[in-house]
């Protein structure tokens, strides 16, 4: 992975920009296929977590795939119904088949944003994982997290596009040196059709998929789109040769539907 196509954290460490997520991808074959040829393709980083149920098929799929482990960036999240986020890891990189993951992020601030924090930093001291940082916090839940953490958070993983543009959440990451990382950045499908992304892709000569993944690398977030799709998975990763224009990214800046929010969700789901 070279160092244009990562992201530095806060701690040191590298994230690659474009990852593959398999959120609602079954455990079993879809998911070792997806991974696989993820990997074949050139994806260095792929995103699970406990509450996918599919981390065991993201284990073997890294093992197939030949690819040696410390060229890999695997994260999971820990599911906050659960206790120990310990525990839980302990539990996961033996589904995994790993010996550390290099993220974990809290998958929602069930129970408060404090709630699960300092079992993470736990986790992290422990050396199960390299990376902790959270998932689906607002701006107001980092600030809380960050005022009371001994390790702090240098992820924030949340529903991010050009139609779901949080601005001010996005800001205040910044402010708090936490990478904001986009999942659904093709609002699971629905984005693709959007006509003025659509023209862009046209003018451009790339595809909907490729121009919405793009915006997001242009604004130096890291990307984990997901597909099932083996020709969909290339198509999701072959953006790295182009860049979009200042009017074609202020265009797509201009779909937001969030205000600028700084919310990670617009409404709470757990």
């Amino acid at each position: 992975m070279t160092e244009e196509r990562t992201r530095l954290l806060s701690d040191g460490t590298r994230i690659p920009l474009l990852g593959l997520g398999v959120w609602q991808v079954p455990n079993g074959k879809t998911t070792v296929d997806a991974v696989r040829w993820a990997l074949e393709l050139g994806y260095r980083h792929i995103d699970t977590a406990q509450a996918y149920g599919n981390e065991e098929s993201v284990g073997q799929a890294l093992h197939e795939s030949g690819v040696p482990r410390e060229e890999i960036y695997v994260t999971t999240k820990f599911l906050p119904s659960a206790k120990d986020p310990v525990a839980e890891l302990e539990h996961s990189l033996k589904r995994l088949g790993v010996d550390q993951v290099d993220l974990y992020l809290v998958h929602w601030p069930k129970g408060g944003p404090l709630r699960a924090w300092p079992g993470m930093e736990k986790a992290k001291e422990r050396g199960l994982t390299t990376s902790v940082g959270v998932s689906n916090f607002s701006a107001a839940d980092l600030d809380k997290v960050m005022d009371s953490a001994v390790i702090p958070p240098v992820v924030n993983q949340v529903q991010f596009s050009a139609v779901e543009y949080r601005r001010r959440l996005l800001a205040r990451a910044d402010e708090l040196a936490i990478a904001l990382e986009a999942y659904s950045p093709l609002g699971t499908g629905r984005h693709l059709t959007d006509a003025r992304v659509a023209a862009i892709a046209e003018r451009t000569g790339h595809t909907p998929a490729q121009v919405l993944i793009r915006w997001c690398l242009q604004h130096g977030l890291p990307v984990i789109p997901k597909s099932t799709h083996r020709e969909r998975i290339a198509e999701n990763a072959d953006v790295f040769d182009f860049t979009l224009s200042d009017a074609d990214m202020a265009e797509l800046d201009a779909l937001d539907r969030t205000g600028g929010s700084d919310r990670a969700v617009e409404g709470k789901w757990w």
